[in-house]
């Protein structure tokens, strides 16, 4: 019997794939809404549509008890109130229905000198993109506190897991591993918060199931793996099974590919989330997913590793 009706809003992206596995594990019914179905979960089925659309943003969550936000726009799309525009289209699809909506939530939202991450701390954005967020977040509460749903955010840091492409991860750290080279982000001892992707699908999951004893309003944070750098090469390698040379990302030149590239630029702006320490906490969160909740740090880079790899062999 199924636990309930979740309808994932951007079923092909890192944390909505993701949240489509951990759902359909958990024994729910599980519909996504994307532009194509690029990453099928067995069990799920997904509405090729447009998420900027309000009739069919509706249509596809009319159903659900539970909607996660998993939409989430190129990194220079942004501005100019496109981010607020796309998360109204979906507050107006789900208003006045009685449903729980999970978002989540970023580090962007605090400033590099935060060093504890907890849900109380103040908020005040580093860089546009973080004041952005808490627009986004002001509006969810706004909404939450009006009773027009529940709004459930759950902040995590850096992504990375098997199958997962298109992060940090993948591209940056390990784009030059058939060289022989790894590449490290920040100074080898700056530890930084990281969210393995299936343990925070499964989070998704125990806060939708968690729903009725918690407020209108919620802000949770996933802790993750909380290592340097360093320990994160370390894990590399080992996964990797051969000896790797380290060297530190070359952020001048992503800072010059950014004259002329505005996603470079952007990312640049945000390197000061690798360059300072972040640490996402949050014991009440812990105490609601209990413990031995989170894979094992080194299983889980192993596991990302070893998927990745295969896949570049069989390209």
């Amino acid at each position: 019997m199924s636990k309930g009706n979740v309808t994932i809003l951007g079923s092909n992206g890192h944390i909505g794939n993701a949240a489509m596995q951990a759902f359909a594990d958990a024994g729910w019914s599980v519909t996504g809404l994307a532009r194509a179905n690029r990453k099928p979960v067995a069990g799920t089925r997904v509405i090729i549509g447009d998420a900027n659309d309000l009739e069919t943003v509706r249509a596809a969550t009319e159903q659900a008890d539970v909607v996660v936000h998993a939409l989430h726009l190129p990194y220079d799309k942004w501005g100019n109130g496109a981010s607020e525009a796309q998360l109204q289209v979906v507050l107006d699809a789900i208003k006045g229905q009685g449903k729980t909506l999970l978002f989540p939530g970023t580090i962007y939202n605090y400033r590099a000198t935060d060093r504890t991450v907890a849900p109380g701390l103040r908020q005040s954005g580093e860089q546009p993109r973080g004041e952005i967020r808490i627009r986004l977040e002001q509006m969810l509460r706004k909404g939450a506190e009006a009773g027009d749903f529940q709004a459930i955010i759950l902040r995590a840091g850096d992504f990375y897991g098997p199958g997962n492409r298109g992060e940090w991860f993948e591209s940056a750290m390990l784009m030059d591993h058939a060289k022989g080279k790894l590449h490290h982000l920040g100074a080898l001892e700056t530890r930084h918060s990281w969210a393995y992707l299936p343990d925070l699908g499964r989070g998704f999951v125990r806060l939708a199931e968690a729903r009725a004893t918690l407020d209108n309003f919620e802000n949770f944070h996933f802790a993750g793996h909380w290592v340097s750098h360093g320990q994160m090469m370390q894990a590399i390698q080992a996964a990797a099974g051969k000896p790797l040379k380290v060297s530190s990302q070359a952020w001048w030149a992503i800072k010059a590919i950014g004259h002329f590239n505005p996603m470079m630029r952007d990312i640049y702006r945000m390197r000061y989330l690798w360059q300072n320490e972040m640490e996402l906490v949050d014991p009440r969160f812990d105490v609601l997913v209990g413990p031995g909740f989170i894979t094992p740090f080194d299983e889980a880079v192993a596991a990302t590793v070893e998927e990745l790899l295969e896949s570049r062999k069989a390209a």
